[in-house]
């Protein structure tokens, strides 16, 4: 883990590590690390081009030597208090790449090294002249390795590991290289993975993942490539990833406090950069037997290049005696001190060029194969102290520096046949010739429809040129018409004014004035009311005298009985007339009422109209009408009062069709206001149209009787009891029969009602509701789909809330029963109500995930973006917008589709 400082920088040394045999002390030149190799002009698609010859690819490598490189840690506080007396054992010379290791005030050997780094070299320059080329020949298809060695608490893992998060500028190694590749590499193309393992006590453990803590190394009989298969493998996309993977590493890492070290690294730390990345092969090139000046290319191979960066952060040499391990610690200097020592003997036999290198002597040589002596780029830093008490312990780590200069490997790219970035450019052609396909086909399509559309409009143009003429007309003969009103008015007024009230009575009569057909009626209605009344007492009177006659006579005789069975039959006929003179005076005191009504309503607006004074004489016998029928009460409520609800109800049973088309009449507007309607079902009303509906296929029966069931669905008690009584199947059926428009705008406003209701879904669906309301769009007029389109967003909001509640699941029964290609179609409907009924829909049915996909099938998307950006109500257009958002279907749809 790292610190603040010098991570292993600030212990004591009490002694050093035993020094490893070397083949030859004596100095050994330095050479340069880079090797000779020229720029190839293959690049993968998005990231730097390649840095490596066409040779690289073959079976021949290209000889890369390991590089070396010293650095020296300054004196940490205790060495400079202990050590002032001294003067430090290393003198380093950077410019001319040389060390000097003093053996005591006039003795000294001088070392040289690829790269001698101060104690002031900065984190970046250490980067730039140990690990960079490496990383570069990495990202070039080269594996890499970047090693830390030397004594415990001489900066190792400050050099390799240090996380830098409070000072960017002393960032290691690590954190530099992962920032250089994932800056060269492309994402769309490339892909970076990351392990991170510790090797302690001779077992491999993973970092990642503690729990893994003993995976094996496995070997390729043919290559030679020395792969970890347990470990776990994390793909970075950016630096912040990679970080938290460093941070989890370190802290799984073991370390201990030691007298060298206060946080003693106790295992080897091993970083493993997996790279790959796509590049394309060279063109092949054929001759045209046309024209041999010219060629075809064949299209490039693609090719996909693998290559690994191993950094690796080794345990410290120590000496026992001056760490001051004890018990589990000491066992863990052992282990790290013969890790170390199976190193250095691998490289000198490496160095010595030995018939045989002793790779399994440790799992650490094993890990290490292909970075001495394999095929892999290896550049080695030694890390130092200058205090002159570890004197031999520097000597050990320069030597070993040294003899891994002697280390020759050779450098080999690995490249693979990329068949599945061939299979995606394939797919991305067909994909595109696909599109042209489509496009072409649209443009086909949309000339047909501009085709058809300059017919339909040429159409339209002579429909709105007859309709403007017809328009005229019909204004020219309502002025007309008014101008009489008018001279009528005039000269009602001056007869009024000459002749006083009776003139204007007698006017009126001779259908002189404004509103004369009107009074006349109502005079007439008033006359046969006043005939049936009197013919009714004329009646009861003969009923009474036939009564007493039955009582007085007597009961024996042939003779009596004959007459009692005549007095029977005559009572019987009375009782039938009464009972049709009855009905009559109900019809006809329903007309009054409606007459007057009508009356009222003329004179109002005759008043409007500035002709108040040409109906001062029509107060008078409006008057008298109204009080005659109980003053001044509305018709609705003068009916209930002098007909009685009973009796209307019984006249829809009636033989004579006229009384019973009037009462269903009467009925239905009765039931249009709310106060009535519980009386109605009281009575029995709804039963009785329901039976109506049943058993009469007159057309105006049918669309009044759906008319007054419709305004009675307006309540939720009476929708559950028109379900419970039949009445969604009885409009189903008369729905699909109807085809006058006034019929289905009554049966769909029924049903569109009924759709409201939350307990009524599965019955409405059950009983052919649903279907029977969308097979009502075929009629087309305005009004008949305003009502369907009502209906369909009641259905959608009582499904929407029930989904939410969990009382339902799966897919919307409108989905189901094909109602979505008839709102995709009419979201965008010229009329207003039409409109916003199905935009309401199309936001309920979005709210849930099941129906995203048959939306965004159906074309839904897209009117669910134009309304929330074009819909005229602010509420609706919120309610689009939140619910694309908070569905992560149709934002993935939005992004593929690029809709912003």
């Amino acid at each position: 883990m790292a610190s603040n400082v010098y991570r292993n920088g600030t212990g004591s040394h009490k002694g050093a590590m035993r020094p490893l045999a070397a083949s030859n002390s004596s100095n050994v030149k330095s050479s340069s690390f880079k090797s000779r190799i020229p720029p190839s002009s293959n690049h993968s698609p998005g990231s730097a081009p390649l840095r490596r010859s066409n040779s690289a690819g073959g079976s021949d490598g290209v000889p890369g030597r390991v590089r070396v490189a010293v650095r020296l840690r300054p004196r940490n506080a205790e060495e400079s208090v202990a050590d002032a007396d001294f003067a430090d054992c290393v003198e380093l010379q950077p410019e001319l790449k040389r060390l000097k290791l003093r053996k005591n005030n006039w003795d000294s050997e001088t070392y040289e090294f690829d790269e001698v780094l101060t104690e002031f070299a900065s984190q970046k320059r250490v980067y730039e002249v140990v690990a960079k080329p490496v990383v570069e020949s990495v990202l070039d298809g080269y594996n890499g390795t970047v090693m830390a060695y030397g004594q415990t608490g001489t900066g190792k893992t400050f050099t390799l590991g240090r996380l830098g998060e409070e000072d960017t500028s002393a960032r290691g190694i690590m954190v530099r290289s992962m920032e250089e590749i994932l800056a060269n590499v492309s994402p769309e193309t490339d892909s970076v993975s990351v392990s991170y393992l510790q090797l302690y006590m001779e077992s491999i453990q993973d970092l990642l993942d503690p729990a893994n803590d003993n995976i094996s190394i496995v070997e390729d009989p043919k290559t030679g490539d020395v792969s970890l298969p347990g470990a776990t493998h994390v793909e970075v996309r950016d630096e912040g990833d990679f970080m938290e993977l460093l941070r989890t590493g370190e802290a799984h890492r073991i370390a201990a406090n030691t007298k060298l070290n206060t946080e003693s690294s106790r295992s080897h730390a091993i970083l493993m950069v997996h790279v790959k990345r796509s590049v394309l092969g060279a063109d092949d090139v054929i001759p045209s037997e046309t024209d041999k000046s010219s060629h075809f290319a064949k299209p490039p191979k693609p090719l996909v290049r693998k290559s690994k960066l191993v950094l690796v952060d080794l345990a410290g040499s120590e000496r026992v005696h001056k760490s001051g391990s004890e018990g589990h610690m000491l066992e863990e200097a052992k282990s790290i001190n013969l890790s170390l020592s199976a190193l250095g003997k691998c490289i000198n036999a490496l160095a010595e060029n030995s018939a045989h290198v002793p790779v399994r002597d440790s799992k650490l040589t094993r890990l290490l194969r292909d970075s001495f002596g394999g095929t892999a780029r290896t550049s080695l830093i030694v890390t130092i102290g200058p205090s002159p008490r570890h004197r031999g312990e520097t000597t050990s780590t320069i030597l070993f520096g040294q003899r891994a200069m002697k280390v020759e490997n050779m450098l080999r790219i690995k490249e693979e046949f990329d068949y599945k970035s061939l299979s995606r450019k394939l797919e991305i052609q067909l994909d595109k010739l696909i599109a042209e396909n489509e496009r072409q086909q649209k443009v086909f399509d949309d000339e047909v429809e501009r085709i058809n559309l300059e017919a339909l409009n040429r159409v339209s143009e002579v429909e709105r040129n007859f309709a403007g003429a017809l328009e005229k007309e019909r204004l020219k003969c309502q002025m007309e018409y008014m101008e009489s009103v008018k001279k009528l008015e005039e000269k009602m007024i001056e007869n009024q004014q000459k002749h006083g009230c009776d003139g204007f009575m007698q006017d009126k009569c001779n259908g002189e004035g404004p509103g004369s057909s009107i009074v006349e009626d109502v005079a007439e209605v008033k006359k046969l009311l006043e005939k049936e009344i009197h013919m009714r007492k004329e009646a009861q009177e003969e009923v009474n005298k036939l009564k007493s006659q039955l009582g007085q006579c007597p009961d024996s005789g042939e003779g009596g009985g004959s007459e009692i069975l005549k007095l029977q039959k005559a009572l019987a006929d009375e009782v039938r007339q009464k009972k049709k003179l009855e009905e009559e005076m109900i019809i006809l005191r329903s007309q009054m009422l409606q007459l007057t009504f009508e009356a009222d309503q003329m004179r109002r607006c005759l008043g409007r109209n500035g002709s108040a004074n040409a109906y001062g004489g029509l107060d008078s016998p409006m008057s008298q009408v109204r009080d005659s029928l109980n003053g001044h009460k509305t018709p609705v409520a003068a009916l209930f009062e002098q007909v009685g609800l009973q009796k209307i109800l019984a006249l829809l049973e009636s033989e004579d069709a006229n009384v019973r088309i009037h009462a269903v009449k009467v009925v239905a507007n009765l039931a249009a206001e709310e106060v009535n309607q519980e009386r109605i079902v009281e009575a029995g009303g709804l039963t009785s149209l329901l039976v109506l509906l049943r058993s009469y296929e007159d057309e105006n029966i049918r669309r009044v009787v759906s008319g007054a069931i419709a305004n009675l669905a307006m309540n939720e008690t009476n929708q559950e009891l028109i379900m419970i009584q039949g009445g969604i199947n009885l409009l189903s059926v008369t729905a699909s029969r109807a085809e006058d428009p006034q019929t289905l705008r009554m049966v769909a406003g029924a049903i569109a009602n009924l759709c409201g209701n939350d307990k009524l879904q599965r019955k409405l669906r059950s009983e052919g509701g649903i279907k029977a309301l969308l097979g009502m769009a075929r009629c087309g007029q305005p009004d008949v789909l305003s009502q369907v389109a009502r209906g369909i967003a009641n259905f959608a909001k009582c499904e929407s809330r029930a989904s939410t509640n969990g009382i339902k699941s799966g897919r919307s029964v409108l989905i189901d029963d094909g109602a979505l290609p008839w709102i995709v179609q009419n979201a965008n409907n010229d009329s207003s109500p039409i409109r916003r009924h199905i935009e309401l829909a199309l936001c309920h049915l979005a709210q849930h995930e099941v129906n995203a996909k048959d939306m965004i099938s159906g074309g839904a998307l897209w009117e669910l973006v134009r309304i929330s950006r074009d819909c005229s109500r602010e509420d609706i257009r919120s309610l689009a917008r939140r619910t694309l958002n908070l569905s992560p279907i149709f934002r993935a749809e939005m992004r593929r589709l690029r809709i912003e």
